[in-house]
């Protein structure tokens, strides 16, 4: 399911993804003069981030949703080169100094194909600094969605459906970035429960937006409150994070 985002609201609501964001990118050491590649730039609230790292360099931000491509490219300006792309289909004019990626690679299927493409992005020697949802994210708050989907007037929707996530353990992504040829592979989880500041926003948008995709119109605003009632006060979120820290070979 390709389903698009809306760019606004996430930006104003992704304040912890942000937060997560800082965190990974002191992993990334910089000079301030390299091209670095954003895989999975959103809104481009990160990307600003990373350019403030970055006073005599360029990102190259690169995201599969045509709102946050659009969203992005009015935020940065000329500051960066934002591309609409499939990562698993990234194809890049020059390869690039780094990799930095936030919250983004547990949406996408094949990670296979992933690390390849990041792979093929990178100059020999470059880093792909990346952390996202690993195994056991999320896992009450999917439980809840997909009890509440399962009862009417839901289930005749959802009841079947159970969600495209891939939430892997930090065995299998070593597994699969040295298979694509990255070395000095370090990878592991960490857990990161959040309360958000806008909690019923914050599902809507980016918790439960492949949920909606499937509801008619008249449903998704009570899915959301159902989920949100199952959830209780205050609605913590159980997220799980997976960190990569890895190295294309000189």
């Amino acid at each position: 399911m390709n389903v698009d985002w809306e760019a606004s609201t996430y930006d104003r609501v992704s304040h912890i993804q942000a937060e997560w964001a800082r965190a990974v990118l002191d992993r990334l050491p910089l000079n301030g003069d390299e091209t670095v590649l954003d895989a999975g730039c959103g809104s481009g609230r990160v990307t600003a981030m990373l350019l403030e790292r970055l006073p005599h360099g360029h990102v190259v931000a690169v995201d599969a949703a045509p709102s946050m491509v659009e969203h992005a490219r009015k935020a940065l300006g000329d500051r960066a080169t934002v591309i609409l792309s499939d990562l698993t289909e990234l194809e890049l004019d020059e390869p690039v100094d780094a990799a930095f990626s936030n919250a983004v690679f547990h949406w996408i299927m094949d990670h296979e194909r992933l690390f390849q493409r990041l792979h093929a992005a990178l100059k020999p020697g470059g880093r792909l600094i990346a952390q996202y949802g690993g195994q056991g994210n999320v896992e009450n708050f999917h439980d809840a969605a997909r009890l509440v989907g399962a009862e009417p007037p839901f289930a005749e929707y959802l009841g079947e459906w159970h969600g495209a996530w891939n939430f892997t353990s930090a065995d299998y992504a070593r597994e699969k970035l040295e298979a694509a040829g990255f070395t000095d592979v370090e990878t592991w989880l960490e857990p990161a429960p959040m309360i958000p500041e806008e909690p019923r926003e914050f599902i809507r948008v980016v918790c439960l937006r492949q949920y909606l995709e499937s509801l008619p119109d008249d449903l998704k605003d009570r899915y959301v409150d159902a989920v949100a009632d199952r959830l209780g006060n205050p609605l913590e979120l159980d997220y799980v994070r997976l960190n990569v820290d890895a190295r294309r070979p000189a």
